[in-house]
């Protein structure tokens, strides 16, 4: 019976009596494949992204640069620089961000309230997929409700506001007969940002400690009072965050803007008038298809100053998010 030779063993030295002992090391943790491949599959679909925006954003400022040195001849309507062509279609499009947020905020903070604290649960789960199923209408059904329906039913309501309120710089004459206004433009807006802004809030507002809730009835708070002194505090941040959100949103709509709105290149704050500045979006979609030449890049540099404004919009919305991690949802 034949043995094999076994390799000699290193002695291990003692330790001096004076000299601590070395710690032993912790074992390597052996790491399975399926880890290995989903933190790969993570890791590059984060740099895909990186580079996705980097490569659009490189793709804009290089086709933008023409734009900026082009002629009075180059530029469609009565600007002379670039500067003076896209500074209406900046105001428009903020503007008309604005009148949304202003309309839907409200109205969005109010119906998640009531899903969340005052309608009964199976009235809440139907009127919550409800509220999530306008997110899925295509832009393009907003444009057309817009014109066919609301605009129509809102021209009288302009007739009346412009003959008695007509004196308020907002609502000065002459009013559209039409209805397609900045205003309607707002509302059409509006309506399609309460989704994202109602969603968001409501999973605000259902995190709020119960506790906190609890403490505030139990000292003889109303329900209402209760919302004013736990909820709202606690969801403050949230909902500023989600209102950016759908700021993002309304900067970048195109094609209901473009289907309602009866475009100029103005800088006007009236609100029922048949003039109506445009917005950055509808122009590019409006003008694109006849752009030549120069032309082309007056409009990627307007899509580039669009595009500085939404990153502009979600920079700021993380930052408001990461000022309190508990309402991110972090912990």
């Amino acid at each position: 019976m034949t043995t094999t030779a076994q390799p000699p063993k290193t002695p291990v030295q003692p330790a001096s009596p004076g000299e601590p002992e070395a710690p032993a090391r912790p074992p390597k943790p052996v790491q399975r494949r399926g880890d290995r491949i989903f933190s790969g599959s993570t890791l590059t679909a984060g740099i895909v992204i990186l580079v996705t925006l980097a490569a659009v954003a490189i793709f804009l400022v290089a086709q933008s640069l023409p734009a900026f040195t082009a002629g009075e001849e180059d530029i469609k309507g009565d600007a002379t620089n670039f500067l003076s062509y896209v500074w209406p279609l900046v105001f428009g499009t903020v503007w008309a961000a604005f009148l949304a947020l202003v309309i839907a905020v409200p109205l969005s903070i109010m119906v998640a309230l009531f899903i969340t604290h005052y309608a009964p649960r199976r009235l809440a789960q139907s009127l919550g997929y409800v509220i999530d199923l306008l997110a899925a209408v295509p832009s393009v059904v907003y444009g057309l409700w817009g014109i066919g329906v609301l605009a129509p039913a809102v021209q009288p309501v302009y007739s009346w506001l412009v003959t008695n309120m007509g004196w308020f710089p907002l609502f000065a004459g002459p009013v559209s007969g039409t209805g397609r206004t900045i205003l309607t433009v707002g509302i059409v807006l509006a309506v399609m940002i309460l989704p994202i802004i109602t969603s968001l809030s409501r999973e605000i507002f259902l995190q709020t400690p119960k506790l906190h809730e609890e403490a505030a009835l139990a000292l003889g708070a109303t329900r209402w009072e209760m919302i004013t002194i736990a909820v709202l505090p606690f969801g403050r941040p949230g909902i500023v965050s989600a209102s950016m959100l759908g700021l993002g949103r309304a900067l970048g709509e195109t094609m209901a803007v473009a289907m309602v709105l009866s475009p100029s290149l103005i800088i006007s704050l009236v609100l029922l008038q048949s003039q109506n500045p445009t917005t950055i979006a509808a122009n590019i979609a409006l003008n694109f298809p006849e752009a030549h030449g120069v032309g082309v890049n007056i409009l990627i540099a307007s899509g580039l100053i669009l595009f500085a404004i939404t990153f502009v919009v979600n920079f700021i919305s993380r930052a408001i998010v990461d000022r309190r991690k508990a309402f991110s949802g972090a912990n």
